[in-house]
This record gives C-alpha cells, sequence and structure tokens, in this order.
C-alpha cells in the first residue's frame, strides 16, 4: 500500500513542491509501465514513513510531467534525485537499495 506521505508532483506543482521547500525534497521519478519503478516504490515509501518530518518524499511520473522530466535530464526510469534549497543534491539511476537512498539524503 503506498504511504500517505508521499506527494504526487506535475510539472505544475513541481517548482512549489521541491524547488521551494523548506526541508530537503527526494524525487521519485517514475512510470507506471516500469517493472523496476514498481520494485523501487515499497523502498520510498518506507523512506517517507521513517522520516516524515525531516525530508519530504515525492513521485513524478514521467509520461504526466514531461517538461519537468526533460529539465532534469531523466532517460530512464527509476532515477532518484535529491532537492535541497533549490538545488538538485543527488541522483540515483537505477533500482537502488534504501540503504543508498538515505546516504543520497544525508542522513
Amino acid at each position: 500500500m503506498a504511504s500517505q506521505n508521499v506527494h504526487t508532483l506535475d510539472d505544475q506543482n513541481f517548482e512549489s513542491e521541491v524547488l521551494q521547500s523548506p526541508v530537503p525534497v527526494l524525487v521519485d521519478f517514475t512510470a507506471t509501465w516500469c517493472g523496476p519503478c514498481k520494485q523501487l516504490a515499497p523502498i520510498v515509501d518506507k523512506i517517507a514513513d521513517d522520516f516524515q518530518g525531516k525530508v519530504k518524499v515525492a513521485k513524478l511520473d514521467i509520461d504526466g510531467a514531461p517538461n519537468t522530466t526533460r529539465k532534469y535530464g531523466v532517460r530512464s526510469v527509476p532515477t532518484v534525485m535529491v532537492f535541497e534549497g533549490g538545488q538538485k543534491k543527488g541522483v540515483q539511476v537505477g533500482l537502488t537499495t534504501r540503504e543508498t537512498l538515505v546516504k543520497l539524503l544525508g542522513l
């Protein structure tokens, strides 16, 4: 079951939800047709629950947000990016572990 703590992003709300966020944001660039994305989803959901209040966790469907996807050069999914203070701080491409994502967040 998806976490209630995961925000849904699109081209319209990316700036307000991510770039203007007062806390670091982990953005999971995903797609409904992507097998590895489905495997990564429970890991992302668990991070959202475990670090609620410390970081914001969000998912962006690349097919529904082509402008943001292009802007950040996402060419394969899953791609996870961490943003802090309006800047991209880290990137992880491909299926990965919870530990790697927690390190990417600097936690």
